[in-house]
């Protein structure tokens, strides 16, 4: 299988680069880049046959069969949406859209092409949060609050990298999209009361920079989530999971109980890597024309929910 990844050079770009050296069958034959990359120098460095600045032309390229796109924000619907029209599978960075309506889209537009469209909720697949469902399924555990931390130290418009973005990241849009989807998967449920509230608007960024978000299910589990741009210490996402039967923390792809003893994840899944296990779900759901664990029909309740989150905040 061919595939292209666009935005290959910035933060997640890389990571999806890796994450599918690691897969057997699988050739990135095009890569697509942005100002001020030199994404020709990038792909002959890794010996990728064809790059561009234009991600139609990689679209209009026959022998490609699928794009990860792990672009800007602001442009991931429509690319979504150029990439299903081109013929053309397509896994969307999270989140699939910054807005309702778009992702209302991206899901219409997949419905009537029956491409395999995915959105990139990581935490479905890291393996700590994978380990928590199984034993959810199993009736072992139930939710009675996920308690999450999103914090970063982010006063300028800088990626993972470090390196100057080209657009502005969103707490509400982005970084809570992860916790939203999580929650209402792990509980298997929409929420049914949310809240949302922010702190000042950064005077040049334009966004709020600290965020306080409550959410709760019809059969009672809570989650409560804090997330800050602001936060000069250890940065990252930790999730506790307050269960009926243990308290877990998951901090990326390791898992604790709440006296910080080590969860053994082996056997969860082939890897404990997170992007490549997405990846992996999302090769594997085009081979055997199947909807992938994390389809953008499957991640829509989370924009709904976060639509809500946004209207309580004006």
């Amino acid at each position: 299988m061919k595939v292209c990844v666009a935005g290959a050079s910035g933060a997640f770009g890389m990571k999806h680069l890796e994450a599918l050296a690691a897969i057997e069958g699988i050739e990135v034959a095009s890569v697509v880049g942005g100002e001020p990359d030199d994404i020709e120098g990038f792909a002959k460095e890794r010996r990728i046959p064809h790059w561009t600045k234009d991600l139609a032309e990689s679209l209009a390229r026959s022998e490609i069969d699928a794009v990860i796109l792990a672009t800007p924000t602001p442009i991931h619907a429509a690319q979504a949406i150029r990439c299903m029209h081109a013929g053309k599978h397509v896994l969307v960075e999270i989140p699939m859209a910054d807005s309702l309506a778009d992702a209302e889209e991206v899901v219409r537009v997949q419905k009537q092409t029956g491409l395999v469209a995915m959105a990139g909720h990581v935490r479905r697949f890291n393996p700590s949060h994978q380990w928590i469902h199984n034993r959810i399924k199993r009736g072992e555990l139930r939710i009675q609050q996920m308690d999450v931390q999103t914090f970063f130290f982010r006063r300028t418009n800088m990626n993972a990298l470090g390196k100057p973005r080209t657009w502005t990241d969103h707490l509400l849009w982005h970084h809570a999209c992860h916790t939203v989807d999580l929650f209402q998967y792990q509980t298997g449920e929409t929420a049914s009361e949310v809240f949302g509230l922010q702190g000042p608007v950064h005077p040049t960024l334009g966004i709020a920079m600290d965020m306080s978000i409550g959410m709760k299910v019809p059969s009672g589990a809570i989650c409560t989530l804090s997330l800050s741009f602001n936060n000069n210490g250890p940065l990252g996402t930790f999730f506790r999971y307050i269960c009926d039967n243990g308290t877990y923390i998951a901090r990326y792809d390791d898992l604790v109980d709440g006296n910080d003893k080590p969860v053994d994840l082996s056997g969860v899944a082939v890897s404990k890597n997170g992007i490549e296990l997405i990846d992996r779900e999302f090769l594997a759901s085009i081979r055997e024309a199947r909807e992938p664990n994390g389809s953008v029909a499957q991640c829509l309740p989370a924009m709904r929910t976060l639509d809500r989150i946004a209207k309580s905040l004006r």
